[in-house]
C-alpha cells in the first residue's frame, strides 16, 4: 500500500477567508487521521496566506497526541523552501518529513523542480543539517530534469527521498498525451530507485488519475494530496473521499519509512 498523506492548507484558505476558527484545522486534520489517512502535510508560506506559523506547531501537538492513542503511527510532513526561517520552524517541530521546494516567496503554489545541479552543495548542506536532527528529507523535482548528471548530483546532496512533481502528469492524464508523459515518470522514477533513493509524489493527483500513476510506478513510497481532495470532498464528504483514496491506493508494495 501506498501511504496517504494529506494538504490541509486548503482548509487553512477557507478558514482565512473569513477569520476565526472555522473550520477548524486542528479538527479537520484529526478527522482525516480518523478517517484512515496516513499523515498530514503543510506548506507554511512567508505571508501566512493559509497554513500559519501557530498551525504548525498546533497540529505538531495534535498528531503527537494522535499518535500516543493510536496503535498506527501517523507523519507529519512540512513543506518548504529552506530559508533561514523554514530551517528554524523545522528544527523546533521536528516533523516526520521535511520536503524541500524552490519556491520563491510570491508563487501561488509549487511549480518548478530542484535545479539540483545548480544546487547541489546548498542541498547537500541543508539535507545534512536536518537529517542530523532526526528528520528524512525528500527533495520536490521534475521527471523531465532526470538525466545521469542529475542522477549523480541528486545524490550528491544526500536525501532520504525525492518527491515526483506530477502537474505535467495530472495534465495530460485523459488526453493523447496521456502515454507519453505517463512514461517519462516511471522512466525517471526508475532511475532514482535504482540509485538508491525512494519517492514519494504529489501535485494536481486525484481520485481521476492517482491510480494510474500507481500501477505505473508501485514502489512509490507516499503520495501528498490536498486541492483535489478538498475538491472532491465538497461532493462526497471527507470520510468518503479518504477512503477511496486508500482503496486505490491498497495492494501497492512499500516496505518500512525510512
Amino acid at each position: 500500500m501506498i501511504l496517504l498523506s494529506v494538504n490541509v492548507n486548503k482548509i487553512a484558505t477557507l478558514r482565512n477567508a473569513r477569520g476565526g476558527q472555522q473550520p477548524n484545522v486542528c479538527q479537520v486534520a484529526t478527522d482525516v487521521l480518523r478517517f484512515g489517512a496516513n499523515g498530514i502535510t503543510v506548506h507554511p508560506r512567508p505571508d501566512g496566506r493559509h497554513i500559519r506559523h501557530q498551525d504548525v506547531f498546533d497540529l505538531k501537538t495534535m498528531i503527537t497526541e494522535f499518535n500516543a492513542s493510536n496503535r498506527k503511527y501517523r507523519e507529519y510532513n512540512i513543506e518548504g523552501y529552506p530559508s533561514k526561517e523554514f530551517l528554524q520552524l523545522v528544527e523546533e517541530i521536528k516533523p516526520d518529513q521535511v520536503t524541500l521546494v524552490p519556491d520563491p516567496p510570491n508563487v501561488l503554489t509549487s511549480n518548478a523542480g530542484w535545479k539540483v545541479s545548480e544546487h547541489r552543495f546548498f542541498l547537500q548542506q541543508v539535507c545534512s543539517h536536518l537529517q542530523i536532527r532526526k528528520m528524512r528529507v525528500s527533495l520536490f523535482v521534475d521527471p523531465n530534469h532526470v538525466n545521469d548528471q542529475f542522477l549523480k548530483d541528486l545524490k550528491v546532496t544526500g536525501t532520504n527521498r525525492v518527491e515526483l512533481y506530477t502537474e505535467m502528469f495530472a495534465a495530460a492524464f485523459g488526453t493523447t498525451k496521456q502515454e507519453a508523459i505517463t512514461t517519462i515518470y516511471a522512466q525517471a522514477a526508475h532511475k532514482i530507485a535504482n540509485i538508491g533513493l525512494k519517492l514519494n509524489a504529489g501535485h494536481d493527483l486525484s481520485l481521476d488519475n492517482v491510480s494510474h500513476l500507481c500501477q505505473q510506478i508501485p514502489f512509490l513510497k507516499e503520495v501528498s494530496i490536498g486541492h483535489s481532495l478538498v475538491c472532491e470532498a465538497l461532493y462526497l464528504g471527507f470520510e468518503a473521499t479518504i477512503k477511496q483514496y486508500l482503496q486505490l491506493l491498497q495492494g501497492e508494495k512499500h516496505g518500512p519509512a525510512n
